[in-house]
């Protein structure tokens, strides 16, 4: 799952969102310099990815990829589903994606020395761009590629998968929304675990 899904995911809790979505940029034991509710937000982010990656609906997903695009199919996937999560915004929200995402930026700027160096020199990008609510078409979910494949170093053409996209594009939105049930489950049992 991508940016929008780990947001989503971590409920209300400002800090824990924070904490979920700042997590890939800290690294083993450091979730401990945190305080609780950031640390619950890392360990909330660890168990969506390794619940993610294990799951054999998202699985399915990702081997539609991994001929063309390898060890990067599962990054595309993420944004892949969080397209879909975007897409389908009012099944799962009633604040529109576009509040939820201004609400968000204000968020990470209120509490911008919480943040890691490396989410802050993303900040700019991600708000200037607004990437949460350019998910939701296929034209933003591009640009967000093509920025991937800047970011990696043009290793695969990331964008090119938009050609997948639209060929499996029923299979795709039909194994998120069932792999999403179960994930929103699995949240809701290992927040009140943390």
């Amino acid at each position: 799952m991508n940016f929008l899904a780990h947001i989503y995911l971590s409920g209300n809790n400002d800090l824990l969102k924070i904490g979920n979505f700042m997590a890939d940029s800290i690294h083993g034991h450091d979730y401990n310099n945190y305080q609780t509710e950031i640390r619950k937000g890392i360990l909330l982010h660890r168990s969506i990815d390794s619940f993610t990656d294990m799951h054999p609906i998202y699985r399915k997903s990702k081997h539609r990829l991994h001929e063309k695009y390898g060890h990067y199919s599962g990054v595309i996937m993420d944004i892949f589903y969080d397209h879909f999560l975007a897409k389908n915004w009012k099944i799962y929200s009633d604040i529109e994606l576009e509040v939820y995402a201004q609400n968000f930026y204000k968020l990470l700027l209120d509490n911008y020395q919480l943040l890691t160096e490396k989410v802050q020199g993303m900040l700019p990008y991600m708000i200037g761009r607004n990437w949460l609510v350019s998910y939701a078409s296929t034209e933003g979910l591009e640009m967000i590629l093509f920025q991937m494949d800047h970011r990696t170093k043009n290793r695969v053409a990331m964008h090119e998968s938009i050609v997948e996209l639209k060929q499996f594009y029923f299979e795709f939105e039909h194994e998120f929304t069932l792999f999403f049930a179960e994930l929103k489950l699995h949240c809701q049992e290992k927040l009140t675990q943390l």
